[in-house]
């Protein structure tokens, strides 16, 4: 590219970042002969797959312990794809009939591609991952290296077409400056490791080829920028004043009050015991969103109520005199638990997901339930429960009984538009609500949130997503009835402001994220985040809707 030019795509983490370009290279399958082998030989052959699958899915699972939060969910997911029975079965059917394994995978790959494909919405996002472990297997296959992230030399911007979930979940925010992919959107795996970690991040750069491997770069992540040949002299003192900021949100302490100091409760999404204990040392004031369904995607069969009662006490005795918001399984769509989920749905994330895996087997949600309050039982602090994809009203009328009548709060998503339409019906059945804004924007914006091509709409920024959330808050106002955000959107510190200016009354992150929001609420007032909320309900578009808020907050653009 020409000097002093810029492309652009969508903001994810906010920063800036000022190095030199490393591309991800990725593994490439070799030409491979169209051998036939010897009947003797198959089944040794079929094993060799067996054992390169095995070790690829204990690499991730490997990986996914050592890590928390998002990365750690993502990678279990992987593992949990790399072990699908049919995927097996078909690869092993075809080395019986003399198909070498490396051909075998590529061409069982490509049949799954084709079928989740015509499947569409979240189904055809995994295509993705698909390939991922194709690459992986065949390398392993091969006695060639696994395939990752490049060696680094110094710190540089990462670029990518897009990154496997393995390999965003393996980032050293030390190396890395910032990362920009050319696919991807906002609430993808990339963008939600990339929050985690607190590095700048833009997905969805359309053009991002036209830029060279060693090219220097000026990102601006709070904009979504990508400029060449810009003049150091110029990016310098930005960048050092990005350093500031950042080393005020690792010095930020908590707990999180705003300029005109009103408190603002930030909580922790967290997936099992060990990550609830490292969310209470990163000054999480609770826990806003536990994601039970994460516990089990390994599972063969439902535990019992005593083993889901241990593994729930683990996170409550992280905050023994804290709120803990336990969330009912949300298995389904990109969640699928073989216990608890149908097989071949054509379109899963319109389909038997959260509660409506009570159709399948009723008694599934009321034991869980028992296990949650027999946890409770001991647990000093609040214990709250919601329950997701609860679309009617007399859905929330059942679980709210069958949750109260175990001593516990009862609470719903509001991730249905369904839902966020008659709030106030409502809200006057639970005790309260939490916003998972991943998935009502998608549902809102008809657009899947893991379809790169669809960045754009499922922007938690876009007006008419907005809009529903500040017509949520705006009733739990008026009806006295709190209201979370724990979607990805509350790890966002300029959209946390807004927010809170609805009248949201505690937001739910990773607890990597929680400094930076905390820091930027420290730095504007009531009156500032009201006048912010108000600002985007008149934007045109995502874009809009950022640089409104950021001048009702005094922030430069």
């Amino acid at each position: 590219m020409s000097a002093e030019e810029t492309i652009y795509g969508t903001p994810v983490v906010n920063g800036l970042a000022y190095g030199p370009v490393a591309w991800v290279s990725r593994f490439e399958i070799p030409k491979l002969p169209a051998t036939k082998i010897p009947l003797d030989d198959r089944e040794a052959e079929a094993e060799h797959y067996t054992q390169a699958a095995q070790t690829v899915s204990e690499r991730l699972l490997a990986r996914s312990k050592e890590t928390i939060g998002s990365a750690s969910d993502v990678l279990a997911a992987q593992a949990e794809l790399s072990r699908d029975p049919g995927f097996k079965k078909m690869v092993v059917n075809a080395i019986n009939k003399g198909i070498p394994a490396t051909n075998a995978v590529i061409t069982t790959t490509e049949m799954f591609c084709t079928m989740f494909e015509k499947a569409g919405g979240l189904m055809a996002e995994r295509t993705t991952d698909l390939n991922d472990l194709c690459l992986r297997v065949v390398a392993e296959l091969l006695g060639e290296p696994e395939p990752g992230l490049p060696h680094l030399t110094e710190p540089s911007v990462l670029f990518a077409d897009d990154l496997a979930p393995a390999d965003t979940a393996g980032l050293n925010p030390a190396e890395i400056l910032a990362l920009v992919t050319e696919q991807g959107g906002p609430t993808s795996h990339t963008s939600i490791i990339a929050r985690q970690l607190g590095i700048p991040c833009i997905v969805a750069a359309r053009k991002l080829h036209q830029i060279s491997q060693g090219e220097q770069v000026f990102v601006d992540a709070s904009l979504g920028t990508i400029t060449t040949g810009a003049n150091p002299d110029l990016v310098h003192p930005k960048i050092a004043a990005d350093l500031l900021t950042r080393e005020a949100i690792r010095n930020w302490s908590g707990p999180a009050q705003l300029a005109s100091g009103e408190d603002v409760e930030l909580l922790a999404n967290v997936q099992d015991g060990p990550g609830a204990h490292k969310a209470a040392a990163r000054y999480a004031q609770g826990v806003g969103l536990f994601r039970t369904e994460l516990c089990f995607l390994d599972s063969t069969q439902e535990p019992t109520t005593e083993q889901q009662r241990e593994i729930y006490s683990q996170v409550l005795s992280a905050f023994p005199d804290k709120k803990v918001v336990t969330r009912t399984l949300d298995a389904g769509s990109d969640k699928p638990i073989s216990w608890a989920t149908l097989d071949e749905e054509p379109n899963p994330a319109l389909g038997v997901r959260g509660l409506r895996t009570t159709g399948i087997d009723q008694e599934l949600f009321t034991r869980q339930l028992d296990a949650i309050a027999q946890a409770a039982h001991n647990h000093q602090g609040k214990n709250w429960v919601m329950v997701p994809m609860v679309s009617t009203l007399s859905e929330a009328k059942w679980v709210a009984k069958l949750i109260r009548d175990r001593g516990l709060t009862a609470g719903i998503m509001v991730e249905v538009p369904a839902v966020a339409i008659m709030i106030d019906q409502f809200l006057a059945e639970v005790d309260f609500v939490s916003i998972g804004t991943n998935d009502l924007t998608q549902y809102v914006m008809a657009a899947d949130r893991m379809n790169a091509n669809l960045a754009t709409y499922t922007d938690s920024w876009q007006p008419a997503v907005l809009t529903l959330i500040s017509r949520v808050a705006a009733a739990g106002v008026r009806l006295h009835k709190p209201v979370g955000v724990c979607g990805e959107a509350a790890a966002d510190p300029i959209l946390a402001c807004v927010l809170v200016g609805m009248g949201v009354t505690s937001l739910s992150m990773a607890s990597s994220a929680i400094p930076g929001v905390g820091a930027q609420l420290e730095q504007v007032t009531k009156e500032q985040c009201e006048n912010a909320a108000q600002a985007i309900l008149t934007a045109e578009d995502s874009g809009d809707a950022r640089a409104k808020a950021r001048r009702a907050l005094g922030i430069d653009l």
